[in-house]
């Protein structure tokens, strides 16, 4: 079988230009800086340690100034957080499978993870299970990862449900991450909400949404054949799909909800993005560490969906 990160790099090299590979990467670095040491361990205070380093809860309890010793990171955890639900074996916009796109997206972080020589692990599932393979440094790693990815997203799998792999994240994982959602277009719940408040405060958070197909499929403006949602299986006859008024109604409520979501991460401080397919996936990416880095979660130019970056 051929190397899927293979692919991966074939495409990142097809979809963007030299010097936009190059910023990227840049953009990636920095996501770390200021943020590269760990807690160690309390000692006393000596003149000349730093004012700002003293932990005033444990020197209240020990009764003499405690100040906390760091140690750098030279290896950072990147963990890819995919939704490997049936959801995602649905067609996107672009007309390629969100599959292929979540693949190629997580190719992408993991491979800017393993040239900065960053350990990178995943937790991947559905509404009913959720499977986690621990980080690790290496391409070959890597390609374990995006295999399962590719395997686990089929038409007869559990629908999405992607609250299940954040609360999985939040219960058994420790340590400082950052963590990437490739995730189903969708609007987050109460539920979902207060599991990505609860994942902020722990770790960096970047989420890439992955957009839904257009109504129905259609050849030269016309809707030819039904359409079925995969999720609930429900189908969509073409004749309705194809009704203007319909088609107008689908397209506003998309760009509301897409609305509400912008807005639900901008309040909880995540950067959030979206890809209609390959072709806009390393744009995207670029976009996302960008916001994180200025935290500037509300969108900015971008290039034109479908173009290289320049």
């Amino acid at each position: 079988m051929a190397s899927l990160l293979k692919r991966v790099k074939s495409k990142m090299f097809i979809f963007a230009h030299r010097r936009t590979l190059s910023l990227l990467d840049g953009e990636y670095g920095s996501v770390f800086k200021g943020r590269s040491m760990d807690f160690d361990e309390l000692r006393s205070y000596v003149p000349g340690d730093e004012v700002r380093d003293i932990d005033w809860k444990a020197t209240a309890r020990h009764g003499s100034p405690l100040v906390k010793r760091y140690v750098a990171v030279r290896r950072h955890a990147v963990l890819l957080v995919v939704d490997s639900g049936r959801n995602m074996a649905a067609e996107a916009l672009s007309g390629e499978t969100k599959k292929d796109v979540a693949v190629y997206a997580a190719g992408v972080v993991g491979y800017l993870a393993c040239r900065h020589g960053d350990d990178v692990g995943l937790v991947h599932g559905n509404a009913s299970a959720s499977r986690y393979l621990p980080a690790k440094g290496g391409e070959e790693h890597l390609e374990r990862l995006l295999r399962e990815i590719d395997s686990a997203i089929t038409l007869h799998g559990q629908p999405s449900g992607i609250a299940g792999q954040l609360d999985y994240v939040l219960r058994y994982l420790k340590g400082r991450m950052l963590i990437v959602v490739v995730a189903d277009e969708f609007l987050p719940d109460a539920r979902t909400r207060e599991l990505l408040r609860r994942l902020r405060a722990r770790h960096e958070v970047l989420w890439l949404t992955v957009r839904d197909a257009d109504l129905a499929p259609q050849v030269e403006g016309q809707a030819t054949w039904d359409s079925t949602d995969v999720g609930t299986g429900t189908a969509i006859p073409f004749l309705l799909a194809a009704d203007r008024d319909i088609r107008a109604a689908y397209q506003n409520a998309m760009v509301q909800r897409a609305d509400l979501r912008a807005a639900l991460f901008r309040r909880l401080g995540i950067a959030e993005e979206q890809a209609e397919g390959s072709a806009d996936v390393v744009t995207s990416v670029f976009a996302l560490l960008e916001k994180h880095r200025s935290g500037a979660l509300s969108s900015g130019r971008r290039p034109p969906r479908g173009q290289r970056a320049g």
